[in-house]
């Protein structure tokens, strides 16, 4: 009977343990896959919480000068209102990622960086879940 409990103690308190692990690292790991895109003199921002995207951007993305400004834009818009449909009906695709309508002016200077970043969310988007905006 001593045994019984002990066992379940030690259990409990391994149970308690991992939870407490995994609550630590979660956060650790939120901390560092947060990537803000952001200009003052426009007011906005988009953050970004998708795990890996900054990994993707260090790693697999191409530089920044890889493409023009306006290269960037002309797919920004393109991707957006992909996008936008997506999100008005996200009953007809999966996996169920289009939460939040994107709203992107090709019209407004946003500059090379953010242009760029938005861009590459996109190529991760159908990178980590393996669809086309095509």
């Amino acid at each position: 009977m001593l045994c019984k409990k002990l066992l379940v103690v030690f259990l409990f308190g391994i149970l308690l343990f991992s939870c407490k692990t995994v609550k630590k690292s979660t956060q650790v790991l939120d901390k560092q896959e947060v990537v803000v895109i952001a200009n003052d003199s426009l007011e906005y921002e988009i953050i970004i919480i998708d795990q890996g995207f900054q990994t993707y951007l260090n790693s697999i993305a191409k530089p920044m000068w890889y493409y023009s400004e306006s290269y960037y834009i002309i797919k920004n818009k393109f991707y957006v209102t992909e996008w936008n449909i997506r999100v008005r009906e996200p009953y007809r695709y999966q996996p169920a990622i289009y939460e939040q309508r994107i709203d992107y002016d090709p019209n407004a200077n946003y500059g090379l960086e953010v242009n760029y970043k938005l861009y590459n969310y996109f190529k991760f988007v159908e990178y980590k879940y393996k669809v086309s905006f095509l």
